[in-house]
């Protein structure tokens, strides 16, 4: 049972980094598979499920490569860039909705936020400001929002250089 609906996951992965969002269908991810669409359900009962399974393994991918980082901040936010820049329609599924966490992994999401909050000092309204630039940064680049000149290395650097500096708890 537990292959199967590894199976299933795998092939909705790999159809979602071929062919998008827009891809995803049960019909075709069974079609991947071998399987008729209605044995999906078997194994998730609905297309959030299946995405949120989908999500957990994103996750899990994420922590590894953050784990594999140089580590600190920019080392952390390298990784996020790359992942993202590697992974675009996987990237759009982790962030554009809401995160339906009770369907999540156990510890998938925790996992793969651990590398930044300990890159962080353990400060977790740190990690998440470097999230939201590194987040903002990202689908401002996947949607080719900045102008064609734009050093967007150099902006990288700058924001990571400003989230790193020694800062005061008041």
């Amino acid at each position: 049972m537990q292959e199967r609906r590894d199976e299933i996951v795998a092939a909705a992965l790999e159809l979602l980094g071929n062919e998008g969002a827009e891809a995803l269908s049960m019909r075709r991810i069974a079609e991947r598979v071998g399987i008729r669409a209605a044995s999906i359900y078997k194994h998730f009962p609905n297309k959030d499920a299946l995405e949120a399974a989908m999500i957990s393994v994103a996750f899990e991918r994420q922590a590894k490569v953050f784990e594999d980082a140089d580590g600190g901040l920019a080392g952390i936010a390298a990784a996020y860039r790359g992942f993202a820049l590697e992974n675009p329609h996987l990237y759009r599924l982790m962030t554009e909705r809401a995160l339906n966490r009770e369907l999540l992994a156990p510890g998938a999401e925790a996992r793969a936020a651990a590398p930044l909050i300990e890159a962080a000092g353990g400060d977790a309204d740190l990690a998440r400001a470097a999230w939201a630039f590194a987040h903002g940064m990202t689908i401002l680049e996947l949607n080719q929002r900045f102008p064609a000149d734009a050093d967007l290395d150099a902006a990288w650097s700058r924001g990571v250089e400003a989230l790193s500096r020694p800062r005061s708890r008041g």
